[in-house]
């Protein structure tokens, strides 16, 4: 039972992997030739269903074709791999780009955000030097003397002007205390929103992890990555057509 069932196992298997090899590089090529996508689509599809019937044909009659043909075909179905390859590590690419793009952007904005909330913290920081100097300078007030003309005697008094002028001072920087305060919150809550709605940062964040523990850049630990997938997922689905026909030439031949 086993061995019968196995070769319809086999097949449907590589029949999946190549719809998906076909599916990502007919998407990949189109997107490739924007100008033409529909008829570089069709003309993916044909010649990838045909190197799935070259790659069985090559298996089944590989004693009777001649020399030239049998060198044709093979050397055919290796290059539509390599074509089909391409197509898939240009999908992948490209999807891995707009993701890339997507996160550089909203770091861009939250570093904006950034820029402009550490302006209010230098502000924050000057107000509350001003705030210490005037609570100082009040609880310590100006002294001004001056010879009483009646009397003729040394007056040393507070300056009643000076002592108004710097309590309204030391309002107002009580003031811009508190509004650069809601300033800072503010921006702390929007730098929060982007952080928490870049989606694209969770999603590179395994390869971020990745460069970081190699010490490599993250673009070249994407692009071995999709080179890893590329030299598997096509040569696989070949592999498996032609696994497939031997399996049924073994069993039902």
């Amino acid at each position: 039972m086993k061995d019968k069932l196995l070769p319809y196992i086999i097949a449907v298997s590589a029949l999946f992997v190549s719809s998906c090899a076909v599916f990502y590089s007919v998407y990949g090529l189109s997107q490739l030739f924007a100008g033409a996508s529909v008829a570089v689509a069709i003309m993916a599809s044909s010649l990838e269903f045909a190197k799935l019937v070259t790659a069985s044909l090559l298996y089944q009659y590989w004693q009777e074709l001649n020399k030239l043909l049998r060198f044709y075909l093979t050397t055919a179905c290796v290059v539509l791999m390599l074509i089909t390859s391409g197509g898939i590590y240009g999908f992948l690419s490209g999807a891995y780009q707009e993701t890339a793009t997507k996160s550089e952007l909203l770091d861009k904005h939250t570093l904006v955000l950034q820029t402009k909330q550490a302006r209010f913290n230098e502000q924050l920081k000057a107000e509350k030097e001003l705030l210490l100097y005037y609570t100082e300078a009040l609880s310590n007030p100006t002294m001004i003397q001056y010879i009483d003309r009646k009397t003729e005697q040394l007056v040393t008094t507070t300056s009643s002007r000076q002592r108004k002028l710097m309590t309204s001072q030391l309002n107002e920087a009580k003031n811009n205390i508190y509004m650069l305060n809601d300033s800072i919150s503010a921006y702390d809550m929007k730098i929060l929103n982007k952080q928490v709605s870049n989606e694209s940062a969770r999603e590179l964040g395994p390869l971020k992890y990745v460069a970081k523990s190699l010490g490599i850049e993250i673009d070249k630990v994407v692009n071995y990555f999709l080179l890893l997938i590329v030299f598997v997922f096509d040569p696989l689905a070949i592999c498996l057509v032609i696994v497939a026909n031997f399996a049924f030439t073994r069993n039902f031949g």
